[in-house]
């Protein structure tokens, strides 16, 4: 008998409670309600007010209202009554209650009229929807509203940003605040003390940003505080300055990279075979078209592998430019051998012939070459400005380049070739097939050309021209950085690189490039052989 005494107070007590729950968040529901219903009273700073209770209610369908309310959705009774979300067509529109979303019958269209905002509402709305998400669970919110806080800094807002400062675990999110409270407490009313900790704060974030903030609060800044805030600025302009520096040795190194591509089989060709060969540039153009087709080949019929088309793409482009390569060589170059001006001539046409075999059939105009997920993108590192595809051609150039050494160092073709490179009749009488090394050093470079061609279109447009605007660079570098010496090669495209980014801001980019052909014509007076100079009977001879 005690038990089921004990059972039914026990149930009488969970039924009490939930009776209250209930009681609550009608109560809850229906002071929302009210607040919603308010947004449809009175003029814009009633409104204004309505807009900032409602807030500050806590409720978890104020974002979801607010949004609607600066949308134009919400419609109110001209004659009076609750606050209601129009749908529907406009000629057949429907309501619904903004927090619990069921629809609403009974309602004449003719009657209802649109909640209004002005641009001073709109203001109000986007802080109050800022405020919110700084407390939001979700991180990507949370950061978003904090840089808002930071573009905006209205002090009005200094003492909610501190309540969420408090509770912040963050690190960047936490910084971002930070510099947030700084900004505001520098437009705010504080003391001499407090602002000068502002002024430290956001001088040690650095960068552009901060030297535009300070700037402008040096404007308005009172007296004793413009000393200080003149330092810092004085401090990030040096700071920036050195950096800029930096961004230029990178962009450098970075154009560098490239011209080894394009230039690195020129190189081998040019030392090797002795061979001016004008057709290099449609090398890369080929390489760069070949990766068009299999990026196109490869979303359609397998999209899953979509993200990684390059690398079915260096491949292909490896043995197709070079297969090329091989052809041209084998059909005209060899019977040229010792022509250096018919050849010339010759791998000119055959550079116009294949660019108008591409312009025939993919057409004049460029074509796309998307970049994969891996290589979209930029990241800061202190104060440089670092893409993704910058930084992976540059990473791909080197892994070409020592790939190359190795294969030249190492391997008996790499022996061979140098044999010839050094000493063309000795190679051929200790039975070596000249013929052959001449066409297959060829197809290696017309091959790594179209490699090259792969990196560049990630950087540039895929065009029947896209080789034209390389092969001269291309030349310049193996002639600065000696004939067929791959390190001279390197050195060469990479001092090219940085000489050119240099020079173009204060000269121009045509005229900085006729700069860098005058000073290799002078460095070519004093060194004749370039930078590294290949060693051997017949070089010297």
């Amino acid at each position: 008998m005690f038990r089921a005494i004990k059972i039914f107070l026990l149930t009488f007590c969970l039924m009490l409670s939930g009776l209250a729950l209930s009681v609550t968040g009608l109560r809850a529901e229906g002071d929302v309600h009210a607040l919603v219903d308010a947004l449809g009273v009175g003029g814009f700073p009633e409104r204004d007010a309505a807009i900032r209770a409602l807030a500050a209610s806590g409720d978890s369908h104020v974002s979801q209202i607010l949004q609607q309310l600066s949308d134009g959705q919400l419609y109110v009774n001209s004659e009076g009554g609750p606050v209601l979300v129009q749908g529907g067509t406009e000629d057949e529109p429907t309501y619904s209650d903004p927090i619990t979303g069921e629809a609403v019958a009974d309602v004449d269209p003719d009657m209802m009229s649109k909640v209004k905002i002005n641009n001073s509402l709109r203001t109000t709305i986007t802080t109050v929807m800022s405020q919110l998400t700084l407390l939001s669970p979700d991180r990507s919110a949370r950061l978003a509203a904090a840089e808002g806080m930071l573009r905006d800094a209205d002090p009005a807002n200094l003492e909610l940003l501190n309540s969420a400062l408090s509770a912040e675990k963050d690190g960047e999110i936490k910084n971002t605040m930070e510099a947030a409270r700084a900004v505001m407490v520098l437009k705010s009313d504080a003391g001499s003390e407090e602002k000068r900790a502002a002024i430290d704060m956001i001088a040690a974030r650095g960068g552009r940003d901060a030297l535009t903030i300070l700037t402008t609060a040096m404007a308005n800044a009172r007296d004793d505080l413009k000393p200080a805030i003149q330092t810092e600025i004085n401090s990030i302009n040096r700071d920036l300055a050195l950096w800029d520096v930096v961004q230029n040795v990178w962009y450098g190194l970075s154009l560098g990279s490239v011209l080894l591509l394009a230039a690195i089989g020129l190189a081998i060709t040019f030392g090797v075979m002795g061979v001016i060969n004008m057709a290099h540039g449609e090398m890369v153009m080929i390489g760069a078209y070949t990766t068009y087709v299999v990026q196109e080949y490869i979303t359609s019929a397998f999209p899953s592998l979509a993200d990684y088309s390059l690398a079915f793409a260096v491949p292909a482009a490896f043995v197709f430019t070079g297969f090329v390569g091989l052809v041209i060589e084998r059909v005209v170059i060899r019977y040229l051998y010792g022509r250096p001006l018919e050849t010339l001539l010759a791998t000119w046409g055959v550079s116009l012939i294949l660019q108008q075999a591409i312009r025939s059939y993919f057409g004049p105009t460029n074509r796309e070459v998307r970049n994969p997920s891996w290589m979209s993108g930029a990241f800061d590192f202190g104060g440089l400005a670092i893409t993704w595809n910058r930084l992976w051609i540059i990473v791909f150039s080197m892994v070409v380049f020592l790939t190359l050494l190795v294969l030249l160092k190492r391997s008996a073709f790499g022996l061979q070739m140098r044999a010839v490179t050094q000493n063309r009749r000795m190679a051929s009488s200790m039975g070596i097939r000249t013929g052959w090394v001449d066409a297959f050093t060829f197809a290696l470079g017309s091959g790594i050309a179209g490699m090259g061609g792969v990196a560049l279109s990630q950087i540039d447009n895929v065009s029947p021209n896209l080789g034209q605007n390389y092969i001269i660079d291309s030349f310049m570098v193996v002639v600065f950085g000696g004939v067929g010496n791959l390190w001279g090669t390197l050195v060469g495209a990479l001092s090219l690189g940085v000489v050119n980014k240099f020079i173009e801001p204060f000269a121009g980019a045509v005229l900085g490039k006729i700069l860098v052909l005058v000073l290799i014509i002078l460095f070519i007076q004093k060194r004749p052989r370039g930078l590294f100079a290949l060693k051997g009977r017949a070089v010297e001879a």
